[in-house]
């Protein structure tokens, strides 16, 4: 029994271990430390706070929709090119061109929103 009692406090003191040596150093810190290592060596460091990961990725979206509205046109422009002057089609066709050049306005307009919304959030931040 006392051989018992011997090993559960070997055990409990290496399985505590971990976690003292934790707290003596924020483990946070430490990731981030980290991070930011691994993320200069890749070149991909200087990043900022959450509005510039946010406005990344608007960015990245709109971007994705202006090559959509490349797609829509170029395919517009196909489609009454080659109608062979069948009205139905070239009707679709100048249909999908102003629902293209609509959606482009409604891109551009959401990209300058964000832009000077983000923009005042980051000059308020700081």
């Amino acid at each position: 029994m006392k051989h018992l009692k011997t090993i559960a406090a070997s055990v409990s003191a290496a399985l505590a271990t971990p976690f003292i040596a934790l707290a003596a150093t924020n483990p946070f810190q430490q990731g981030q430390t980290l991070v930011n290592n691994v993320g200069s060596q890749a070149g991909i460091s200087g990043g900022g706070g959450l509005t510039d990961i946010i406005g990344k990725l608007i960015n990245i979206f709109l971007g994705f929709l202006g090559i959509v509205f490349l797609v829509l046109m170029l395919y517009a422009g196909f489609s009454w090119m080659t109608a062979q002057g069948d009205e139905g089609k070239v009707k679709k066709a100048r249909e999908v061109i102003t629902q293209a050049i609509i959606g482009l306005i409604v891109v551009v307009a959401a990209y300058a929103i964000s832009n000077f919304v983000l923009g005042s959030l980051l000059n308020a931040t700081q």
